[in-house]
């Protein structure tokens, strides 16, 4: 597995990915561009492997110094990269995000001081100019409360700037932690709100692709935030119905839409849905697969589907392997887990929509009859203890950005034709 969940990129983007929300709120600029590049995939895991340090640091004022100076120095160097119709519009503030196609600033608006991100892409190279049009296509469809909105674009010859909705209020799991008090009932009220956005998203045929906790982020710190699904580098039109205009009531189902199914590799290892390991068709189905993952890492502060080799981690998810054992699991209710298991389903075709999802008992009821136990100092040690395991392997070996490999993907293809010749369900319980 590397260092963290590091994305498994489409073969043609690759090179040129960014993550828009990576960048914009969690970016957690950890090495220069001269240091060793043994730890590719930690920034992709914000969470567990950027909060935990095997060094002692600096003072707080040293650390207001070191960073205010190099902040300054960012901001002045791409501040005069951006066109003047830009920041005759927007007051450049800080530099919060970097790529290989794409810098990525917090700004305010010059007349309303209401802060912003800019995302401005290099479009001079193909690659760059194919993966800002894919992205742009995307956030120029979407208008919803619970999906981070694109204000304004503006687009010249060698650059485009995406003017974004800033997401103040951190990362979902943050906000698990940073509660103090964590039940079912606080889970079921941040995954209704996902659940409306990604139902949203399907209805206008858009796959999402790169679903977990680190692209869901409250827009506000205070408790009433709406929760935004964010990151559409990955995200594309396709296995989703006719993308036709529907109300958010109106979830369709996309399970039967054959002709829109995709086909490319991508996404980030742990919340990869079975059949794209596979490498087979797949439909939005995938992106209910990862709201099962994130649902089981919420209410346990664990995953359920980790292994330091990428192939056995994959072995693991082909296979739906993975249990309910150890803490908090006793206290979580037979109806939480119920609604997991209906999104951790290899059949993608019996896999829950994300209109039946919302619909779901354990959802609609906001778990009224589960336990009323917090869970959170559970939830809290489960994530220390991955976040000291993710930086215990950073330290010590060096990440390979090839673990995803068509190798390891070939020995799944072998061992999914094996399994389907010795066992009448493709769900198997125990590895050979």
């Amino acid at each position: 597995m590397g260092c963290g969940n590091g994305k498994v990129l489409p073969e043609a983007s690759k090179k040129s990915y960014v993550s828009v929300v990576q960048s914009l709120v969690a970016f957690s600029k950890a090495h220069d561009d001269d240091e060793p590049r043994k730890c590719l995939e930690k920034q992709k895991d914000a969470w567990f492997s950027t909060r935990v340090k095997n060094r002692q640091p600096p003072s707080n004022s040293q650390q207001l110094i070191l960073r205010d100076g190099r902040q300054q120095d960012k901001v002045a160097k791409y501040k005069d990269k951006f066109d003047p119709r830009v920041t005759a519009r927007y007051d450049i503030k800080a530099l919060i995000g970097r790529g290989s196609f794409s810098r990525v600033v917090r700004v305010e608006h010059r007349a309303t001081r209401q802060p912003f991100a800019i995302k401005m892409m290099e479009v001079e190279a193909p690659e760059g100019r194919e993966v800002c049009a894919s992205e742009l296509a995307v956030l120029q469809r979407v208008s919803h409360a619970n999906v981070i909105q694109l204000i304004e674009v503006f687009q010249f010859p060698q650059r485009v700037y995406m003017v974004l909705e800033l997401a103040t209020g951190g990362e979902l799991l943050d906000r698990v932690v940073s509660k103090g008090h964590f039940t079912e009932r606080d889970a079921t009220q941040a995954l209704r709100m996902v659940l409306t956005g990604v139902g949203y998203l399907h209805n206008l045929g858009i796959t999402h692709r790169d679903l977990k906790p680190e692209n869901l982020l409250y827009y506000h710190p205070g408790a009433d935030s709406r929760l935004l699904v964010t990151d559409f580098g990955l995200a594309t039109f396709g296995g989703t119905g006719t993308g036709a205009e529907v109300s958010d009531t109106d979830m369709g189902d996309c399970r039967d839409q054959t002709s829109w199914s995709l086909r490319t590799t991508c996404g980030t290892p742990e919340y990869m849905a079975p059949e794209v390991l596979l490498r087979k068709p797949y439909t939005c189905a995938v992106d209910m697969w990862a709201l099962g993952v994130i649902t089981y890492i919420v209410l346990s502060g664990s995953m359920p589907f980790e292994d330091d080799s990428r192939t056995r981690l994959y072995r693991s998810i082909v296979r739906g392997k993975y249990s309910f054992h150890g803490d908090p699991w006793p206290s979580v209710s037979n109806l939480a887990k119920d609604f997991i298991q209906r999104l951790l389903v290899l059949d993608s075709a019996t896999r829950l929509t994300a209109d039946q999802a919302i619909h779901h008992s354990w959802v609609v009821t906001m778990a009224a009859s589960s336990s009323v136990r917090n869970l959170h100092r559970s939830i809290s040690q489960n994530l220390r203890q991955r976040a000291s395991r993710s930086s215990s392997r950073c330290a010590s070996s060096t990440a390979s950005s090839s673990d995803a490999n068509s190798g390891d993907l070939g020995k799944l293809m072998s061992l999914e034709k094996e399994k389907k010749q010795n066992r009448s369900s493709i769900r198997a319980e125990h590895l050979d």
